[in-house]
């Protein structure tokens, strides 16, 4: 299915846009904040700047800033957790460039936390070896560094916001060329967008789980309009399933991240028993790469025949949790726990996609004039687990990457015209039951596609997945819930097949059989 919709939209702006940014976390309006001011720039989102992973994210980034600390240390340990598939080279690109990004968003006033003689507050997280996280708000570094990039990308007289837009395709030109977009406009209008070029910034794949830490609107819509329009994808089958989402038993919606800094700072996993069962299993005990957290906290579960383990960090006191972990402090109070005295309980979840749209180190897909960073990009720096807090810090590498790219691009009078597609006729068919559904894959996903895996169990979740495929018809206009039904579809058959062609257990991709 090359387009995901039928009928013919109507052109947004006769003019079109030097670049189309889609989706308002911290890569896309990085990457928006690094354009030259005479590239005109459109970024669309589906709801608005306080809904994305970006915002939502707790722990920090990543950057060897300190004296004690060098980028080769950096590259070591993010090498390490990536378990021999990262890019070198990607990874390189980051550690090298990144404490510049750190450092430009401190002179852009993202008020990062400071200690006691005014200089940076930089705390550790599972799989490094130094402490090299800054942070902000105590856990709220996602929500500041996407107010402050927001507030400033709004200032720019080049930079037009599309909220409430759903972003459903990516067009091309006879030539494979990107030549435009196609979405869905706030009134619920099929538009056509021209632009040169696109850049991919819309986060995760949550919603392809039953359980996520990820907002409702993570339905995976950037890949999947990227693998339509013919780009490569790679790394599908490592999702990170965080260790410590909190367990709270008939909750609904997103699940709430107890960050990895709670741990970071002196926080202990331990059974129902009181046993802390992660000594042993690794050199940093509760502190390791999160995909042997995650197994280890899985198989205590099995063995145990409990449903959750506990966080406890009750050596530390009101003052300090309140402060350093205030966000944590208060949502823990909102269900009854207080976190100074009870243990946190918790389990694993769905956190991160570490693969997705294949790009080179400029952020560039296969796809002329397509781009990709941050969640929904596969840049090669995570390889098969990703490291604590390197998110964050390669959304501003690759955003910023990209930004550069495309102005070099434009510089040079690169860039195609627009052409409408012909799409699809629209045709009428009987709408199936989307929720049951979305909720299916997601029972399937999260039943054999979670964090340990078998043969078997894959094998029968894609048959049943390209079933339902068969039943989700060719959407019409303005139903944007056919079109994510088909896009949660469309990244459960890709996660499968790629984790059924890969043998071996690696990283956050793990077989029993």
């Amino acid at each position: 299915m090359r387009y995901a919709f039928s009928g013919k939209p109507e052109l947004l702006d006769s003019n079109g846009y030097d670049v189309l940014i889609v989706g308002t976390g911290i890569a896309g309006l990085y990457a928006a904040l690094m354009l030259q001011e005479d590239v005109s720039c459109c970024i669309i989102t589906k709801e608005n700047v306080e809904i994305s992973n970006s915002y939502l994210a707790q722990g920090g980034i990543a950057a060897a800033i300190s004296k004690e600390d060098a980028p080769e240390l950096h590259l070591e340990d993010t090498l390490v957790a990536g378990a021999g598939i990262c890019d070198e080279d990607a990874v390189r690109v980051l550690v090298e460039e990144g404490p510049k990004d750190v450092m430009n968003l401190v002179s852009l006033g993202v008020p990062f936390d400071l200690n006691d003689d005014g200089d940076l507050a930089i705390t550790r997280e599972g799989g490094h070896h130094m402490n090299r996280i800054v942070h902000a708000g105590g856990d709220a570094t996602g929500r500041e560094t996407v107010k402050s990039l927001a507030r400033l990308v709004a200032k720019r007289q080049n930079v037009i916001f599309l909220t409430h837009s759903f972003f459903v395709d990516i067009l091309t030109d006879e030539n494979g060329e990107v030549s435009g977009a196609a979405v869905v406009d706030a009134d619920g209008n099929w538009k056509a967008i021209r632009t040169r070029s696109i850049i991919i910034a819309t986060g995760g794949i949550g919603q392809v789980y039953d359980a996520s830490t990820n907002p409702s609107v993570a339905t995976g819509d950037g890949i999947a309009a990227a693998i339509r329009a013919g780009a490569e994808t790679s790394g599908m089958e490592f999702i990170q399933f965080h260790p410590t989402g909190l367990w709270m038993p008939g909750a609904e919606g997103r699940t709430f991240l107890i960050s990895e800094a709670v741990r970071g700072e002196g926080g202990k996993l331990k059974n129902a028993k009181g046993e802390r069962f992660m000594q042993g299993q690794h050199e940093l005990a509760e502190l390791a790469p999160r995909d042997i957290v995650a197994r280890g906290i899985i198989a205590e579960l099995s063995a145990s025949g409990e449903d959750h383990v506990f966080v406890d960090i009750t050596e530390k006191g009101t003052d300090f949790l309140s402060r350093r972990f205030p966000t944590i402090y208060h949502e823990c109070m909102r269900w009854g726990i207080d976190i100074a005295k009870d243990w946190i309980p918790v389990r694993p979840v769905q956190h991160y996609m570490i693969g997705g749209i294949h790009t080179d180190t400029y952020a560039r897909t296969c796809v002329p004039g397509l781009y990709a960073c941050g969640e929904a990009a596969s840049t090669g720096v995570h390889g098969a687990n990703r490291l604590a807090s390197n998110s964050m810090l390669e959304c501003l590498v690759f955003g910023r990457r990209a930004a550069e790219d495309i102005c070099a691009r434009l510089a040079a009078g690169e860039g195609t015209s627009f052409t409408m597609p012909d799409f699809p006729e629209e045709k009428s068919a009987p709408i199936p039951d989307l929720d049951a559904i979305r909720q299916e894959i997601r029972s399937l996903m999260s039943e054999h596609g979670f964090v340990v895996r078998t043969t078997e169990g894959m094998e029968k979740a894609l048959a049943r997945i390209l079933e339902l495929q068969k039943l989700i018809p060719p959407t019409l206009p303005r139903s944007r819930e056919l079109v994510e039904a088909n896009n949660i579809a469309c990244i459960a058959e890709a996660i499968l097949r790629a984790a059924l062609a890969r043998k071996e257990s690696v990283g956050a991709h793990y077989r029993i059989s």
